[in-house]
């Protein structure tokens, strides 16, 4: 049977980097932030959709995601409008991937709200992406165009780092050095992979 690990972290975490780092294990990988920029972008199946809602926010290369989140962050209906575009469209991408790779014995779906949505419901075990608070502040706003109110309205819809810690099966520290994340990426992938006696 395949075990379902959902890959977690707020902002600024490492979890790109971690994701990656389990892709190069040989672990199959749901990116959820990579299919929403797929529906955004060029001819995206979203991008007329999200234009009709959110009227300027939607150019020839796909949805301009700067100017949506400046619509959306902190305006909680404009919010749940976005989400009920993209979560169901997120959703059967995921059912796709699965179903492609049933036989294999772990995958890791990449869901960055896994705790903060419903996702938590389809998958087995949880590992979460952290680093100090002042890493992960120093890593976001060094993201072009990231401003420190930005990030406070990002964080405020977030999990708070310490509780996604407290509910995960697994953490993955990434303010230390690659070599010791890698290591703590491939415990994982043992662990999860090992022979269970039936």
């Amino acid at each position: 049977m395949t075990v379902r690990l959902g890959l977690t972290g707020s902002i600024g975490m490492g979890k790109s980097t971690v994701a990656a780092m389990f892709a190069e294990e040989g672990v199959p990988l749901f990116d959820s932030d990579a299919e929403v920029h797929r529906l955004q972008g060029p001819e995206g199946a979203l991008v007329a959709e999200i234009e009709a809602r959110f009227p300027g926010t939607t150019g020839p290369a796909g949805v301009d995601r700067g100017a949506l989140a400046e619509r959306v962050l902190g305006e909680r209906e404009a919010l749940q409008n976005l989400e009920a575009l993209i979560h169901p469209a997120v959703g059967r991408a995921r059912e796709a991937f699965l179903a492609a790779h049933k036989d294999a014995p772990l995958v890791v779906l990449d869901i960055p709200l896994l705790f903060e949505t419903a996702a938590r419901a389809d998958i087995d075990k949880v590992a979460v992406v952290s680093a100090p608070a002042d890493v992960q502040r120093a890593r976001v706003l060094a993201r072009p165009g990231m401003t420190a109110s930005r990030l406070d309205r990002i964080l405020a819809r977030q999990m708070r780092d310490e509780e996604k810690r407290e509910r995960a099966d697994f953490v993955i520290e990434t303010g230390t050095s690659l070599d010791e994340t890698r290591r703590a990426v491939r415990r994982i992938v043992a662990c999860l992979t090992a022979p269970r006696d039936s």
